[in-house]
C-alpha cells in the first residue's frame, strides 16, 4: 500500500487549497492511505477535518528550511509515516518539506505548480529542481511553459505533467433574472486579481450610458482601496462588493456576463465555473485563459489593461442577448468535454498511484 502525503501550509484559502482538499478526500474515500500536512490555522485543515481526511497541523515560515530542529522533526515524521509519494504546494513547502522528504528517502517528490509565473533562476531553485524534486505537476499548459521560462535546463520537460483542475458537470439551476444588466466577478481582493481595473471599467461603461450593476465577489487585503476607488470614480450605484461568497455557482448565476481581469492565472477555475453557468466571459488574453475561454466563441479575450476593448466587448454582449446565450452554451460544452471532474480525478489517481 502506497502512503501518499499532501503538504500545503498556506493559511489562506485558494485554488491550490481547493485542489489539495478535493484530491486528498477523493483518494481517502477510495481507500488509499492519505495524510495531509496543512497550516494549523488554515481553512484547509478545517475542511479536511470536516471531511474526516487524516491530517496534521503544522506552521512553518519562509525561513524554516534553515532551522535544523524543523528539519529533524519533519524528516522523522516522514520516516514514521513511511511515505512513498509527497505532493508539495508552496515554494516554501518545497524548501523545507522537499529537502526533508529527500532525506527520508521518499521515492516521488512532486511539486504541484498552480501559478503561471516564471520560476526565478536562483541558486536555491536550481538546487531543488535538480536535486530534490522528481516530478512537477502543472495545472495548465500555460503553467507548464513557465517552469523553464527563465532557465531551459531547470527541469526535464518529460517530468512535467499537465492535469487540469476538474469541475463537477451537473445541470444548473435556472438563471436568476434581473431587471438590470449584471456583470459579475469573483476572486480574492488582491493585486493579482486586478479588481481596480473593473471599477475603472464601471466608470467607462457609465460614461457610455449603459445601465448595469457590477458585482465583485470576494474578500481580501485591498477591500478598503477598492471601496475608496468606487467613491472616487462616482460608481457607488453601479458597483457592489458583497464580500466572501459561500456558494460561487449560485453567485455567478446572477450574471448576464462574467468578467476576469486577473494579471495572471495558473488555472482560472472561476472561468470554468462561469462557463458551467453558461455565462459569456470577457477576460484578458493571458496565462491559461485561452485554454478555458474560446475567443469569439464562448467569450472574448482582450489585451491586458485595454479598458476600451474590454468595454467594447461588454457593450456587444449588452446589446445582443442571443449572442450571449450562444456563447454561454459553447462555453458550457467546452468545459463539459475537457474539464469533467471525474475524468481529471481518474487522471490524478493514475498519476499518483499507478505510475
Amino acid at each position: 500500500m502506497q502512503n501518499i502525503c499532501f503538504f500545503n501550509t498556506a493559511k489562506a484559502w485558494g485554488g491550490g487549497e481547493k485542489w489539495h482538499l478535493e484530491i486528498s478526500t477523493f483518494l481517502h474515500r477510495k481507500g488509499y492511505a492519505v495524510i495531509v500536512f496543512a497550516h494549523v490555522k488554515s481553512e484547509l485543515i478545517k475542511r479536511l477535518k470536516e471531511n474526516k481526511v487524516p491530517c496534521i497541523g503544522i506552521s512553518i515560515s519562509n525561513l524554516s528550511f534553515i532551522n535544523p530542529v524543523q528539519h529533524l522533526k519533519l524528516t522523522s515524521k516522514f520516516l514514521e509515516l513511511n511515505i512513498s509519494t509527497i505532493i508539495l504546494n508552496l515554494s516554501s513547502d518545497v524548501k523545507i518539506a522537499g529537502f526533508c522528504a529527500k532525506k527520508a528517502g521518499i521515492k516521488r517528490i512532486i511539486y504541484r505548480r498552480g501559478s503561471a509565473i516564471p520560476i526565478k533562476n536562483s541558486f536555491l531553485n536550481r538546487y531543488y529542481f535538480k536535486n530534490v524534486l522528481t516530478d512537477v505537476l502543472a495545472n495548465s499548459l500555460a503553467t507548464k511553459k513557465t517552469i523553464n521560462a527563465n532557465n531551459k535546463a531547470l527541469f526535464k520537460k518529460e517530468k512535467i505533467e499537465v492535469i487540469y483542475n476538474g469541475i463537477e458537470i451537473k445541470p444548473m439551476v435556472e438563471n436568476q433574472s434581473s431587471s438590470i444588466f449584471t456583470i459579475v466577478n469573483l476572486g480574492r481582493l488582491e493585486y493579482q486579481k486586478n479588481q481596480t481595473f473593473l471599477i475603472e471599467l464601471a466608470s467607462e461603461l457609465k460614461q457610455r450610458g449603459l445601465k448595469f450593476k457590477l458585482i465583485i465577489g470576494g474578500e481580501g487585503s485591498l477591500r478598503k482601496n477598492l471601496e475608496e476607488t468606487v467613491q472616487r470614480l462616482d460608481v457607488t450605484n453601479e458597483v457592489e462588493l458583497p464580500g466572501f461568497i459561500e456558494k460561487p455557482l449560485k453567485f455567478i448565476n446572477k450574471a448576464d456576463i462574467f468578467v476576469l481581469p486577473s494579471l495572471w492565472e495558473g488555472f482560472g477555475y472561476v472561468l470554468a465555473e462561469a462557463a458551467l453557468c453558461k455565462k459569456p466571459i470577457v477576460a484578458f488574453d493571458i496565462s491559461s485563459n485561452p485554454e478555458l475561454v474560446l475567443d469569439n466563441r464562448s467569450g472574448y479575450l482582450t489585451k491586458v489593461g485595454d479598458i476600451t476593448k474590454f468595454c467594447d466587448k461588454i457593450e456587444i454582449l449588452y446589446h445582443n442577448k442571443e449572442l450571449s446565450e450562444q456563447m454561454g452554451l459553447t462555453g458550457y460544452n467546452h468545459i463539459a468535454k475537457n474539464f469533467d471532474k471525474n475524468l481529471q480525478l481518474k487522471k490524478i489517481e493514475d498519476y499518483l498511484i499507478n505510475e
